[in-house]
Order: structure tokens, then C-alpha cells, then sequence
């Protein structure tokens, strides 16, 4: 069987978003253009450090190019995009891997996120030149979700990111750990269990 790419280039819409209640929330990449929809299941810090990463990588590329890149410093408010993900939300995989890169002769960033993909070996060493080969082969390779984003549009994904990260239960102001509408066991109280 041949890999299968989700090819955005360049997407009308593409965003991260939540699909449950908070605690509970099973996050998602979402890729749109042209009638057609993507979504892919990640885990929440897989999306922080997406949206993460993707700031550094344009403040370099800001940085690199002495500010002549069509990279805004923040998200252009007239981008900012709130809407729920669209629906149906069917989940295509779930991402192991994801990669960034920046084209300068395009001026367009680069998202690949590739299935997870269970490999078994004897060795650590075998296992990652496993890995490597897995990722590397264009032709069996495990499926991947690639889209590029203008600068703008990349900002835009960066920020929402953050903000549907941020948008889950508010954390202990002891402990720091997720507070649960029923309270929470907090480490820091030998146990005591605290109201929200």
C-alpha cells in the first residue's frame, strides 16, 4: 500500500481544536480547502509545542531576514478564527511525528505530522534507524498530514493553538496540577481534597 499525504498547498482553514468536555478533550489538527476536510487526533502538548515551535521558527525567520519577511511580529487580529472545527469531525490518524520547516524562496511554512506508527526491535540503535527508515520512505511511509502556511497564516494557527491549550481546566494554585469540577487531590495538602 502506497503512503497517503494529505496535501494543503495552501489550505482555506487550519487549526487546532477540542472535541469533549475539558479534562476529557480529544485534540485535533484540522486542514480545509476545496470541499475537502482533514482531521488528525494528537495529544495537548503535541499542540503546545506545535504552536510553540512555530513562534520560534517565525521569530527567527523575522530575525534571519532583518524583518524582510512576510512574517508578522503577532497574529494579525483580522485572521483570528474562533470557530468550533468543522463537522463531522472524523479522525484520519493519530500523529506520532511532526516537523517543521521554513521555504524562503516561497516564504511559506512547512507542517508535516505522520502517524504513529508501533515499531518493535531488539535494540534502542535498531529502533531508531527503524524509525528513520519508516519516516523516510515516501512510498510505504506512514500516512502525513502536510500543509503550507503563509507567514500570517501560521501566526494565526500559532495563537489559537495556545489559546484552545490554555482553555481546559484551570490548574491548582498549589500543585499547578488540572483542577477537576469535583475538586482535586493535591499533593501539596498530603491529600486533602480541595474544592474547585
Amino acid at each position: 500500500m502506497s503512503r497517503q499525504v494529505f496535501l494543503y498547498d495552501p489550505p482555506d482553514r487550519f487549526v487546532a481544536g477540542t472535541v469533549g468536555l475539558p479534562g476529557r478533550r480529544t485534540f485535533f489538527l484540522q486542514a480545509s480547502a476545496g470541499g475537502r476536510t482533514t482531521s488528525v487526533a494528537l495529544e495537548k502538548t503535541q499542540v503546545a509545542a506545535l504552536a510553540e515551535r512555530i513562534d520560534e521558527l517565525l521569530d527567527e525567520v523575522l530575525r534571519r531576514t532583518g524583518g524582510n519577511a512576510a512574517v508578522p511580529a503577532v497574529a494579525p487580529v483580522e485572521f483570528t478564527d474562533t470557530a468550533p472545527l468543522d463537522l463531522p469531525v472524523e479522525e484520519e490518524f493519530r500523529v506520532g511525528t511532526m516537523a517543521l520547516a521554513w521555504d524562503g524562496e516561497e516564504q511559506r511554512m512547512i507542517v508535516e505530522a505522520q502517524a504513529l506508527v508501533e515499531l518493535e526491535a531488539e535494540t534502542e540503535e535498531d529502533l531508531a534507524a527503524a524509525e528513520e527508515r519508516l519516516l523516510q520512505d515516501e512510498v510505504n511511509g506512514p500516512p502525513m498530514l502536510r500543509v503550507r502556511l503563509t507567514g500570517v497564516q501560521a501566526r494565526a494557527f500559532a495563537k489559537r493553538a495556545l489559546e484552545v491549550v490554555n482553555a481546559g481546566r484551570p490548574p491548582c494554585p498549589l500543585c499547578s496540577l488540572p483542577l477537576d469540577p469535583e475538586g482535586h487531590v493535591c499533593p501539596r495538602q498530603n491529600g486533602y481534597r480541595r474544592g474547585a
